[in-house]
């Protein structure tokens, strides 16, 4: 199995979680408004949920089915968030999904995180299509979306069932001769 990839930015390493990242992973990941706007973390969330990602992570790597990194900031060699993409190999395509720790917000870190993930998912792994997901409610990751260049493709009524109440998600969308022109 090849080594799993690692892209550096002007502030960030995105590279594969680890078992040294839990302990920030436990403190960032366990904040109600993660939990609320996005679909996966728990909350609160524990040790056990952090390990079960992370296994989560390997396992989708070995398959091919997701590439799911930590967002890690240079400066502190710290874990503060994760981006990843899940591949829908026999469409070419994959769906972008993040989260970051609250005392980062606001400064352009997942912004940045989302332009080396666009560019290593179109210029290395040859996806025609990359797609992200936000909740209404969350208009935040709409702006990350947008920022990096993202068009609005839908509004996805009553998409997923969280707790016995539907959600609905805008989606956002750029195909690989969408980001060329970008670039």
């Amino acid at each position: 199995m090849k080594a799993f990839p690692q892209l550096t930015t002007d502030r960030l390493i995105l590279r594969r979680v680890a078992t040294e990242d839990i302990p920030a992973m436990v403190k960032y990941a366990n904040n109600r408004q993660i939990s609320e706007n996005t679909l996966t973390p728990p909350y609160p969330y524990t040790i056990d949920d952090a390990v079960n990602w992370i296994s989560f992570s390997i396992q989708g790597y070995r398959s091919g089915e997701r590439y799911i990194f930590a967002i890690i900031l240079q400066e502190s060699n710290e874990f503060i968030g994760a981006i990843g993409l899940h591949v829908k190999q026999e469409h070419n395509k994959a769906e972008i999904g993040f989260w970051l720790g609250q005392p980062f917000w606001n400064r352009g870190i997942m912004s940045e995180a989302l332009q080396a993930v666009m560019e290593y998912g179109f210029n290395t792994l040859h996806f025609n299509k990359l797609f992200a997901n936000h909740f209404i409610e969350n208009p935040a990751s709409g702006k990350v979306l947008q920022k990096a260049g993202m068009i609005q493709e839908a509004v996805l009524k009553d998409e997923y069932r969280i707790k016995g109440k539907y959600r609905s998600v805008i989606q956002y969308r750029l195909t690989e001769a969408e980001y060329q022109q970008l670039r």
